[in-house]
This record gives C-alpha cells, sequence and structure tokens, in this order.
C-alpha cells in the first residue's frame, strides 16, 4: 500500500520506511517513468539523478535508478549533490528531467523525490498542477507504461557536478574581486558542506565551518534556516570570532540566510534588496520577482535602480513558473530560495552566496551598515495561527477584511491590503493547515501595533495562535 498523502504540492515526501520503503518505491518509480515517458511523447528520456545524505537516500536512488534503467533510461548519475545541482546538471546534459532524493529541511527521519522537466531554457517543477496528481494516480492503480520495445539504457556517472555549477556561477556573474573576507559557515551537517569545500579550494575567503561532517542524523540540529532559534551557535560564533558574515543553509541547499557581523540574521528582502545593484548591472532595466509576503524593501530599491518588480504567489514551483512566464532574470523569496533565470528559473543558493561576497569585498563596509543603508520598511516575522481544517480560509479571510475596507486590496495568494506607509498579508499555508500572517511597514511601532491589531481579529474570529 501506498500513503496517498505522500504526493505532495511541490513534491512527493513521507517517512522513511513507514510512508517511503523497500517494497513500494519500485511502485512509485514505476509511476513517475510512465508520467515522464507520457509527458515527453518519447520512448528514451534522459535523467539527471541525484540524493543527498539521509540514510535511506541511497537505497531509494538505487532502486529507482534501476528501474529508470529497465525502461531504457540514459542516467546521469550525479551521486551526492544539492538539490541546485540537479537543477543545473538538467540544462548541462540537456536532460529531459531531474530528480533529486532528499526531504530538504525535514527531520531525519523523512525522505522525499524532487521532480522537475526541462522545457526549452526554462525548468518545470512537477506538483499537483504541473504532473503530481498524474504520479499519484498512477502509483495508486499500478497504471504503469508496458516496458517493452525500449532502447537499450545507459548510466554515466558525473564527478565534476558541483565543481561544474561553482565555476559557472562565478563566470556568469562575472565574480572577479573577492577579497579575504573572515565567513563562519552552518550547513547543519547537510549537503551545503560539499559547496564550501569546494569554495574553500577557489576563492580567496577565510570559510570556518561548524556542523562540517555529513551526517543524516542530523545532530547538530534540524537543516531548516525559518526556525531561527536553532542558529544560535552560528550568531554567536560571527561575533566572537569577529566574522564579516555568518552563512545558514538548509538541508538540500537550495534556501540561504546571512548573519550580518553583529551577529542578526538578515531577513530575506535585505538580501534581495542588496544584490539587485549586481542583478541589473548584469541586466540593465530587467524584471525581477518577490513574494506577495514582504515587498517594500526591494520595491523601493528597484524603483532607485530602474528595474522592473512583479509579485509572485509564494511557493518555489510557482515562483519558478512565474519567472519564466514574465521572463524575469531574478527572484527573491522570503524564505530564502533565490531564483535565477541561467538555471531556468531553478533555485542557486551559491549564486547568492558568490553576489553578496562580491558586494562585502567591493563596498569595503560591515553588511550591517550596508543593509541598513537599503532598508526602508520594518517586518513583523511571520506568524502562524491554527484553523480548522473545515472552515474555508477564504470565508475567513473575507471577515478580516471587512475591517480594512479603505485599503488596496489584493487576492493574490490569500488576502493583501495596502496603506500608503503599511500593507499585510495572510495566506494559507500550501502544505499545513496554518494561516500565516506577515506585515510591513515604514515605521517599525506602527508594524508592531498593526500586527497587534491584525493578531486580536484572528482570535476573534475563532482561530488560535500557533506555538511557533
Amino acid at each position: 500500500m501506498i500513503n496517498p498523502n505522500i504526493f505532495k504540492s511541490y513534491d512527493i515526501r513521507g517517512i522513511f520506511p513507514k510512508d517511503i520503503n523497500e517494497k513500494n518505491i519500485d511502485l512509485i518509480a514505476k509511476a513517475i517513468i510512465s508520467f515522464l515517458l507520457n509527458k515527453f511523447k518519447k520512448e528514451k528520456l534522459t535523467i539527471a539523478l541525484g540524493h543527498d545524505m539521509r540514510f535511506s537516500s541511497p537505497l531509494i536512488f538505487e532502486r529507482i535508478k534501476n528501474i529508470f534503467l529497465s525502461y531504457g533510461a540514459t542516467i546521469y548519475n550525479l551521486g551526492l549533490v544539492p538539490t541546485p545541482t540537479v537543477y543545473l546538471s538538467i540544462f548541462r546534459f540537456n536532460a529531459d528531467a531531474g530528480i533529486q532524493i532528499s526531504a530538504s529541511h525535514n527531520p531525519k527521519d523523512y525522505n522525499g523525490i524532487k521532480i522537475a522537466l526541462r522545457n526549452g531554457k526554462n525548468l518545470i517543477k512537477v506538483g499537483k498542477n504541473t504532473g503530481m496528481n498524474e504520479i499519484k494516480e498512477r502509483a495508486l492503480n499500478n497504471n504503469f507504461i508496458d516496458k517493452n520495445n525500449y532502447y537499450n539504457s545507459k548510466l554515466i556517472d558525473v564527478k565534476d557536478a558541483i565543481d561544474f555549477e561553482i565555476n559557472k556561477a562565478i563566470s556568469d556573474l562575472n565574480i572577479n574581486n573577492l577579497k579575504k573576507l573572515k565567513l563562519v559557515v552552518d550547513p547543519a551537517n547537510a549537503m551545503g558542506i560539499l559547496y564550501f569545500k569546494k569554495l574553500k579550494k577557489i576563492i580567496p575567503v577565510e570559510i570556518e565551518m561548524i556542523n562540517d561532517q555529513l551526517d543524516g542524523n542530523f545532530p547538530s540540529h534540524q537543516a531548516d534556516p525559518l526556525q531561527f532559534d536553532l542558529w544560535n551557535d552560528l550568531k554567536n560564533q560571527v561575533k566572537n570570532k569577529k566574522a564579516d558574515l555568518g552563512i545558514m543553509i538548509d538541508g538540500d541547499a537550495d534556501r540561504v540566510f546571512f548573519v550580518d557581523n553583529q551577529g542578526e540574521i538578515i531577513p530575506a528582502t535585505l538580501t534581495t534588496a542588496l544584490i539587485l545593484e549586481k542583478i541589473f548591472a548584469l541586466k540593465p532595466k530587467s524584471k525581477i520577482l518577490v513574494d506577495i509576503r514582504y515587498i517594500l524593501n526591494v520595491k523601493n530599491q528597484v524603483k532607485k535602480l530602474n528595474g522592473k518588480l512583479g509579485i509572485s504567489p509564494v511557493g518555489h514551483a510557482l515562483i519558478t513558473q512565474q519567472l519564466n512566464d514574465e521572463k524575469a532574470v531574478f527572484a527573491g523569496e522570503s524564505s530564502g530560495h533565490y531564483y535565477f533565470e541561467e538555471i531556468g528559473g531553478g533555485e542557486s543558493s551559491i549564486r547568492i552566496i558568490l553576489l553578496i561576497l562580491e558586494i562585502l569585498s567591493e563596498k569595503n563596509q560591515p553588511i550591517s551598515q550596508l543593509t541598513k543603508s537599503i532598508q526602508t520598511a520594518f517586518e513583523s516575522g511571520e506568524i502562524n495561527f491554527i484553523r480548522n481544517e473545515k472552515d474555508s480560509p477564504k470565508q475567513i479571510l473575507k471577515k478580516v477584511a471587512q475591517n480594512f475596507q479603505d485599503g488596496d486590496v489584493s487576492w493574490l495568494d490569500g488576502l493583501s491590503i495596502a496603506y500608503s506607509d503599511w500593507r499585510f498579508n495572510i495566506r494559507a499555508s500550501n502544505t499545513e493547515p496554518l494561516l500565516r500572517l506577515n506585515v510591513e511597514g515604514f515605521n517599525k511601532k506602527k508594524v508592531e501595533k498593526k500586527t497587534n491589531e491584525l493578531i486580536k481579529i484572528l482570535l476573534s474570529l475563532g482561530i488560535k495562535k500557533h506555538s511557533s
């Protein structure tokens, strides 16, 4: 039996071996390859395949690889790599699709499968609207394409996937002014370790790593950059060692947050705002995207630098799609995902890291000063509320909207209402029965006041505040 709940909005994910195991992984793999064959309408597929350091990943990787080979596919075996490496490898090898075995930032007992397709120069992330429902139906009903009459398979081992990714990023971004900065990095015993081991050898930056041994048990802490209290050791070490920058990176290395020289976590929107100078220097008057949660700091920089701004819903698959549809060159998400057109709209943490290092090298100022100089708005931080799964999020949000009828209303991904000096967004989580509140504005005290006002309104509607 396969638990139908493992087929999520953006990937396949569950607990090993309860949900994903040796008994059902072959069925899941057959469902994926059947979907791909049906999607591409061709008999011989080319797939880039990678995995993370979780203890169950090699087993899942081997079983998927063998099923795909039995269907005559050509497999580029990337081995142990971060998720963005898989995305880039799809284009490097002109593959039809890429698959990464990973459960990202989830606890050690989880594992999962991320699937991305190539459509010319664009990436399509497989989610519930782009193929996941078909994969689910095929897996649950044993609805597989017959293996007969397929060509001979081929397995190609790739040893330089991460080296290629880093060197291409340095070339594409014209990184050539790096100075001997001091970094403290916490990859949380996860995949970011592989990036920084390589970077140590090729850039003139002093990199000190903590929690620097790959370990699927996550002995130091969960590799989730949004749980800010997990990263206190990194914050303290940045201050104590007088480092220029701290870097926190998630389990599969597709999200990154930075810690400034004073040991404070930099909001992702300020990271986006800071690197826009470089983005628009490389591609003047181009378009970038920011997600609906927080937009004011980025909007101000885009205007100052004569760029164009688009607003996206939350969710990495949706942002990749919008970046490609609107021909944007870059997108920054407040969850720490950063997207680049050179990877078909996929994430690249290594590119954002290199851009920040280049800016720090050229400006010769502490990053705390650089972010302060571009900050025009203050953000509440995300506040979560538990809703009854029977209650319609839209009906709840309509009741909230009645309290702000004089504001500028948008229903892009939940409810957003904007005034001249502040705004908020409340949206339903894509993955949990939660409502998420974000408030921002130009005056810190007003942001605090309006945040408390919105909390009271939500509580009055019978919704409970989440403990986190």
